[in-house]
């Protein structure tokens, strides 16, 4: 009898709101991740809009929360209507322009002018960009928020992956590792978030997401 040692290729998921620049650092990280080790990513909706619902915050992020809203509306909405493979097309059009592309969602109109301009790059229908000013697709997006949190806690925020069964929190990296700087970056992840009894490993930020 002959064994294999090929390990079965993971589940991989990673939960995103398009307005974290630090959840766009881990995307383009995953985005190496897939090319050196051969996983590939199911990306999916979470909402800091929603995590943040009811708590204290200053007045500047309580205005990105508002209009935080939009972008992550329409992306459901657009995975309700034309399915899963137009999630990460619209997040990258989106993100594009919110992160290395430097337009502030906190600037009046700007999440509006950003999603018609992102609807029309991956060719979905314009009249998509309505979701973003209705809860129509609130209870969608709420329970997408809620299997990433379940997995996690609601202490932390956007990004969270789950690889099979295990889960966490970040990593929060900039800039992103590129080739096997990745890979091994994502090797010590799955292994440090695999092991029983670890929770947390941590060090102040010195730099700002840095985008290339």
């Amino acid at each position: 009898m002959t064994t294999s040692n090929t390990a079965a290729t993971p589940t991989v998921r990673m939960w995103f709101d398009p307005a974290c620049p630090w959840a766009w650092m881990t995307s383009r990280w995953l985005m190496e991740v897939e090319q050196v080790r051969g996983i590939s990513v199911d990306w999916q909706i979470m909402s800091l809009s929603v995590l943040n619902e009811g708590r204290d915050l200053p007045e500047d992020y309580a205005a990105l929360m508002r209009n935080a809203w939009g972008p992550v509306r329409v992306l459901i909405a657009a995975k309700e209507a034309h399915g899963d493979q137009v999630v990460k097309p619209l997040y990258d059009a989106l993100g594009t322009r919110i992160h290395p592309g430097g337009r502030s969602l906190r600037e009046p109109g700007q999440a509006d002018q950003i999603i018609a301009e992102a609807l029309a790059e991956v060719g979905l229908p314009a009249e998509l960009a309505q979701a973003a000013h209705t809860d129509e697709h609130d209870e969608a997006l709420r329970a997408s928020h809620s299997v990433g949190i379940s997995l996690v806690g609601d202490q932390v925020g956007t990004p969270i992956v789950a690889v099979d069964e295990v889960a966490f929190f970040g990593p929060v990296v900039s800039p992103a590792p590129k080739g096997e700087q990745a890979g091994k970056l994502w090797d010590g992840c799955v292994l440090v978030a695999g092991t029983p009894g670890f929770f947390e490993l941590k060090r102040s930020r010195d730099v700002d997401p840095i985008f290339d």
